[in-house]
């Protein structure tokens, strides 16, 4: 199981070849249980321009686990970016810490393409996957631009 960040996506609707679309490629084929939550089904669903790509997505995002967020998710968010200010970190995107809290709450590790993850995993307990080795696409882009 696994939570997959907006980063990750982007790069995967784009038809990039990157070790994380990789990664990403190899848990879908596998059949790994992938989850989202609301945040990144908004921010995917805002970013795609046509309205066929927008109905598969969201379609194809019917069929993750999703993640719910409630008053304690964005707590722990507040508590994260707090920990890392006070370390003298600035998270950029308050998003990010959202995203984090609902991994770190369900013990699930965050497959991202963000280097905010990063001290939030160094330093607030944020499970990531092994670091993913570069690989050619194994399914191509699923839509154009978004």
């Amino acid at each position: 199981m696994i939570i997959v960040d907006t980063s990750v996506w982007i790069d995967f609707f784009h038809g990039k070849n990157s070790p994380e679309v990789h990664t990403l490629e190899r848990i879908l084929v596998e059949g790994k249980d992938v989850c989202i939550c609301g945040v990144i089904l908004a921010e995917v669903l805002q970013g795609i321009r046509e309205d066929g790509d927008y109905r598969a997505t969201l379609s194809r995002f019917e069929s993750f686990l999703f993640l719910p967020m409630n008053q304690h998710t964005f707590v722990k968010a507040a508590e994260l970016y707090r920990i890392l200010r006070h370390k003298g970190i600035t998270i950029r995107n308050t998003v990010d810490c959202m995203i984090a809290a609902v991994a770190i709450e369900h013990d699930i590790p965050l497959l991202h393409k963000d280097r905010d993850f990063n001290p939030i995993a160094e330093y607030c307990g944020l499970k990531t996957p092994e670091k993913p080795t570069k690989a050619s696409r194994i399914l191509p882009p699923r839509h154009g631009k978004s």
